[in-house]
């Protein structure tokens, strides 16, 4: 085993030391690594009284932004939010909710969920979260499984629609509507609660309580509920806060801020909002994805740091570029993004130590473009953001160099809702690209035998909900959770993810394929929204796309065509001829055995709505084959 490499950092005012990973190799090849945990284990208390400790602490402290009706923001004192957590707690006692008992909420990502979230562990109660698009049927099964007693909805159209399996959930008794005004009304109810017994209801808990069921969205099979405890946060966001200082912790005379508009019903979604509460971050919630209304709340809201994941951070790329050509000005903006990548590399190589990073002429190279291109992604993302922290799947080396480049870091992270998001997050001053960096502090990280990614850590949950088994199924064996990820471990520890388990395709000829880093590669081409590779028990790997509607208007636009609704270019030489390229391309990174051989342009994109994707953008593998089975038929048919 190699020893801990301690690296002190000048770029960061304040900064921690950052330390390396411990390893431990097996027959050469590194098996484990280790970051040892740079914020105490917490002891006693919960995650109910950080408002409370925040407004003790530093009352006028700006820890909110909230979001109106109207699009106009306004801030909220650590005071004030205190004040209204404690009024929705007690609101919450006063109609009976007793220490325990489970209050579930469908809702976008909004003010009222983290204040929720918060009056909920006030009230000594535990949280959980229930996707807004989730179908009857998923909602239902997660209020039965859970046993919750409560429901809070964003919309009416939400409440009516579960009106009628009321008699099928037994054990819930009360149903809220935010929309309606219910939150404002529970803090009105609870006026003649003593706040004594808010107090008390804290003091009851502790890091081992219980805090929240995390349902998995799941790419087969009904959720699962992760059993989450305080203590469990609190291992991951003290760490991750301490890690990530450039985010959280401001130089001086600088703020930062954080704008969430991930689903608050994930995992990560969740622990970035309260790593912000914990570290008094400025935060503020965006309720929709869609460009129309994210772009506004930028512009309003200018966050230093986003929450995304690689979809995102792909469509903006391949929206400015697309721009850019329908102006005249792709060649600069291909010029621009090749001294993006070269600088992102650059700066790489110099925090690694094997180069001397970006030269003169480099240097020189990126201040003119940056006025040209660079910028103007940046305005697009609200003007100030510094860092993104991105996490779902691999973003991709060039991409991420790509935004360094831009003047944006990416922090990647691998996680599960199973280890309370990240296990593993890009080290600042020391990034790998490509990669999804270090294990979390710590976190100890382990490759099995067969490749699959094997965690340790306090941030890893207690178990599995089971009202069957009396309460929760420990989930960990001997102390470590196997996560169904194939991944590889570097002779720095850095984690490279290869694909899942389950998900590996076994051809007929016998080759092992993992599907997702082709398509992760395929997905960035501006015409494909989705790709899925087809193979598993056939004599060669096949690929079924999606298109992006948005890249194909562009591209009919380009060859002097009328734009035409994706499914009409269905068999469309032209496009068939661009997709090949694109294939061929790919097919370059893999061995022959491993490449695609034919594809299929699907007529629909895959939609969450149509059971094609989870609400974290993953492909729900075994539906797609189901629905689309006539076209993967047809991609092994004699010709």
């Amino acid at each position: 085993m190699s020893t801990a490499h301690v690296v002190h950092p000048t770029d960061y005012d304040g900064a921690p030391v950052l330390v390396e990973p411990e390893i431990r190799r097996l027959d050469g090849a590194v098996r484990e690594a280790y970051v040892p945990p740079f914020a105490p284990p917490v002891r006693h208390g919960s995650l109910a009284d950080l408002p409370f400790d925040n407004a003790e602490t530093a009352p006028a402290a700006i820890v909110l932004s909230r979001r109106h009706a109207d699009g106009h923001w306004t801030d909220v004192t650590a005071a004030d939010f205190a004040e209204q957590v404690l009024a929705v707690a007690k609101g919450l006692i006063a109609e009976g909710l007793a220490p325990g008992d489970r209050i579930a909420v469908m809702a976008r990502t909004t003010y009222e969920w983290t204040l929720l979230d918060f009056a909920a562990w006030a009230a000594g109660l535990v949280t959980v979260p229930v996707y807004p698009t989730s179908s009857v049927f998923q909602t239902r099964w997660i209020l039965h499984d859970s046993g919750a007693v409560a429901l809070v909805t964003e919309t009416a159209g939400q409440a009516a629609a579960i009106g009628p399996e009321l008699e099928r959930i037994p054990d819930l008794r009360h149903l809220w509507v935010m929309d309606k005004g219910h939150v404002e009304r529970l803090a009105e109810l609870g006026a003649q609660v003593p706040d004594g017994e808010v107090g008390v209801r804290r003091g009851m808990l502790g890091p081992d309580t219980l805090a929240t069921l995390i349902y998995t969205s799941g790419t087969t099979g009904r959720p699962k509920g992760c059993a989450l405890s305080h203590g469990n946060f609190f291992a991951e966001v003290d760490n991750a806060i301490e890690l990530l200082y450039p985010i959280f912790k401001a130089k001086s005379g600088e703020d930062v801020s954080v704008l969430l508009f991930l689903p608050m019903s994930h995992v990560f979604g969740r622990m970035v909002a309260i790593a912000c509460v914990r570290a008094r971050v400025r935060l503020g919630h965006a309720p929709s994805l869609k460009a129309e209304d994210l772009l506004p709340d930028l512009a309003a809201f200018r966050p230093t740091c986003l929450l995304t994941i690689p979809y995102m951070l792909e469509k903006i790329f391949n929206s400015a570029r697309a721009k850019a050509e329908a102006g005249g000005r792709v060649s600069v903006f291909d010029r621009a993004t090749t001294v993006a990548v070269r600088y992102g590399e650059a700066l790489e190589a110099r925090q690694t130590g094997t180069g001397g990073g970006p030269g003169r002429a480099l240097k020189t190279a990126r201040s003119f473009y940056d006025p040209l291109v660079y910028r103007r992604i940046r305005t697009a993302m609200g003007g100030k953001v510094k860092y993104a922290i991105c996490g779902g799947s691999p973003l991709g080396r060039r991409l991420a160099a790509y935004y360094a480049g831009a003047g944006i870091e990416i922090f990647e992270g691998y996680g599960l809702t199973e280890t309370t998001a990240a296990s593993t997050v890009t080290p600042p001053l020391k990034p790998r690209l490509g990669t999804v960096g270090w294990p979390l502090p710590g976190t100890r990280v382990r490759i099995a035998a067969d490749g699959e990614i094997l965690i340790a850590g306090d941030h890893v949950l207690r178990g599995y909900w089971d009202p069957q088994a009396g309460g929760v199924v420990p989930a960990a064996k001997d102390g470590w959770l196997p996560t169904g990820d194939l991944g590889e471990l570097d002779d720095e520890g850095y984690l490279t993810i290869t694909g899942r388990k389950k998900e590996l395709l076994i051809t007929a000829g016998g080759k092992s394929v993992a599907p997702a880093p082709l398509e992760n590669w395929l997905r960035q081409h501006p015409l494909v929204s989705q790709c899925m590779l087809v193979g598993d028990g056939r004599p060669y790997v096949a690929a079924l796309f999606t298109l992006d509607p948005d890249g194909v208007t562009h591209w009919r636009q380009m060859i002097g065509k009328h734009p035409v609704p994706p499914e009409l270019l269905i068999g469309d030489p032209e496009l068939e001829t661009v997709l090949q390229r694109v294939v061929d391309e790919a097919n370059k990174l893999v061995s022959r055995p491993e490449s695609i051989r034919r594809f299929a342009v699907l007529p629909a994109d895959f939609t969450e709505e149509a059971g094609h994707l989870t609400p974290s953008m993953k492909l729900r593998r075994e539906q797609i084959m189901r629905d689309f089975a006539g076209e993967v038929e047809s991609l092994y048919d004699n010709r």
